[in-house]
């Protein structure tokens, strides 16, 4: 038999991978002269047919079915070429294989897609079919739609309505096709319809086989049910099955039991031993703060203390918590002893700076910085009075609790006109002879002593006020916490406190000397703790000279400091009535 055609020849297909019932487009030579030419076509072994829209000699459009390959060449049979050849193959996805959860590679029509089963829903014949019925080329008129409704009112140009209308469907799609092409599709639709059963029966057909396997399947396992019974009858399958099962499991757990337990005790071990390692810092903190207490390193104490407290401050774990608060203890311990070292006199200015600045970092309780003033103030008015009390006494000061030796005094006394060096526990006298003691009278001495207590510990009394009021007592970490605000504002508060404190110590100055000197101008109730000196020598006026020369030095001394005026005019009233009183002891030995 000749043909007067070449045979098809399918050379492409969009897309070239999907599952079933995806829609692609061939595309080919010689792929049959129009509708009623196609006579088959085939996509994996499975024939399409029935979903099969000849749109030209060069392009098919249709959908795959569930074939049994997953990839396989199209081939297309027409009645003027015969049975065709292809270059190109399609992939087929299985469905199933393809869950809600699941990625894919291709786009799943979802509208298809039964989520409850998880498997895609059958798809109908009558979904299925052309878009082109008549089986010819479409020509688009140019009617207007609204015109259309007026002139078929309650019609509709759709074949898949109720309300079609033929005449609305001819002019909307085929106003410009000839009679010859409307006797074609006529022709067309009588094919269709005489098929119409055919192609029912062909869609059947096709998924015969998955029925029949179906088929078989609900058949052996109604069989093997009504073989073996309910699920718990004894002797069952399933019975049998879970029993063995349950056998199975039970030698298991035997013969691993003891292995298992040394496992799960070694984890644990392993486990404790990686969390000592990994938390090794807060578990050795508690021996670690008490060595370098002992050694004096209150820095790395803190430093270490800080860095607990913001990595296990808020933990909830157990050991965690049990071995921070120990920590805390410790810590605690060390905030007592330091506020101890911070209290204790006699002590340096750089001492007192570093233990106020620990206590700050530590966030101890009240105010240390104004602790450390207070009792620096108590410890040198006990200073003064011991002074008083051992010259009274009889007991000749030496070497003692009155002789400080220790820092360099602050430059602003080196800017005083004595030949001797003003250090901590010096003295504003010359040198003297080894016999000068027991020349000298004891008011004398007591003055001059006097007079380097105050000049010895004051200066570091008013020093480490300025410190407290511009708040450089406190390190970086002090400043970022706001310590060094809030030590300002207590400062301010504490202002007149601390007037009261040298005003104090000037008056126990100038009382001392008056009771030792003058003690006509105190006060009949202060003789008793200021005077005493009734059994010693009268002076002569060139010991008061000596006297008024040293209570100067003292008065300029404590000017250099920037001491208020104010507050030293009680020495000055004072150089004023010695000046006064040395005069008239002067005319009266002249006079005598």
């Amino acid at each position: 038999m000749s043909r007067a055609r070449p045979p098809p020849l399918v050379t492409g297909i969009s897309p070239k991978e999907g599952p079933a019932w995806t829609k692609v487009t061939i595309r080919g030579e010689n792929l049959g002269t129009g509708p009623a030419d196609l006579i088959g076509l085939s996509i994996c072994g499975h024939n399409c047919m029935l979903t099969a829209e000849w749109m030209s000699a060069s392009k098919i459009v249709c959908r795959v079915g569930p074939a049994k390959d997953e990839k396989g060449e199209i081939i297309v049979t027409t009645k003027s070429g015969g049975l065709g050849t292809s270059t190109v193959s399609f992939k087929l996805f299985r469905p199933e294989r393809i869950g809600i959860l699941e990625q894919s590679a291709v786009w799943v029509d979802e509208v298809n897609y039964d989520m409850r089963t998880n498997r895609n829903k059958g798809i109908s014949p009558f979904s299925l079919r052309p878009s082109n019925p008549l089986g010819i080329e479409m020509d688009k008129g140019k009617v207007p739609q609204k015109d259309l409704e007026q002139i078929f009112p309650g019609m509709s140009g759709d074949f898949t309505s109720e309300n079609f209308s033929a005449s609305w469907y001819l002019i909307e799609n085929h106003a410009g096709s000839s009679f010859e092409q409307l006797k074609v599709a006529a022709n067309n639709l009588k094919k269709q319809a005489s098929k119409k059963n055919e192609g029912s029966l062909a869609y059947v057909k096709g998924g015969l086989s998955t029925f029949f396997e179906a088929q078989d399947a609900l058949a052996a396992i109604h069989q093997r049910l009504e073989s073996d019974g309910t699920e718990k009858v004894e002797g069952s399958m399933t019975q049998r099955l879970e029993n063995i099962l349950n056998r199975a499991s039970d030698t298991a757990d035997t013969l691993f039991q003891e292995v298992l337990g040394r496992k799960d005790k070694a984890d644990s071990t392993r486990n404790a031993l990686n969390v000592l390692q990994r938390f090794k810092f807060l578990f050795n903190l508690p021996l670690n703060i008490e060595r370098n207490i002992q050694k004096g390193d209150y820095d790395v104490v803190i430093n270490d203390y800080e860095k607990a407290k913001s990595l296990f401050g808020n933990t909830e774990v157990a050991v965690f918590k049990k071995v921070y608060a120990e920590v805390e203890t410790r810590i605690k311990a060390l905030g007592n002893l330091l506020l101890e070292k911070l209290l204790q006199t006699p002590s340096t200015l750089h001492d007192q700076k570093r233990y106020i600045r620990y206590l700050s970092d530590l966030h101890a309780p009240g105010d240390p910085a104004w602790q450390c003033i207070y009792a620096q103030h108590k410890w040198i008015l006990q200073l003064m009075q011991n002074c008083r009390d051992e010259f009274i006494s009889g007991k000749r000061v030496g070497v003692g609790a009155l002789e400080l030796e220790g820092d360099a005094r602050p430059a602003a006394l080196g800017r005083l006109g004595h030949s001797a060096s003003l250090k901590r526990g010096g003295s504003l006298r010359s040198a003297r002879p080894s016999t000068w003691p027991f020349e000298t009278p004891q008011q004398v001495q007591f003055v001059e002593k006097l007079s380097d207590v105050v000049i010895g510990q004051l200066p570091n009394f008013w020093k480490l006020w300025i410190s407290y009021v511009n708040g450089s007592l406190f390190s970086e970490t002090g400043e970022k916490s706001g310590q060094v605000e809030k030590s300002k504002k207590n400062a301010r508060q504490r202002q007149n406190d601390f007037k009261k404190m040298i005003e104090e110590l000037t008056n126990r100055l100038v009382k001392l000397i008056r009771g030792a000197l003058l003690p006509t101008t105190l006060p009949q109730g202060e003789l008793s703790v200021y005077g005493g000196w009734e059994d010693k020598m009268e002076l002569t006026g060139a010991w008061f000279t000596q006297i008024i020369h040293t209570v100067r030095g003292c008065h300029e001394a404590l000017s250099t400091l920037e001491i208020p005026n104010d507050l030293l005019q009680v020495i000055q009233d004072l150089l004023l009535e010695l000046r006064v009183h040395c005069l008239m002891v002067t005319l009266l030995h002249t006079s005598e």
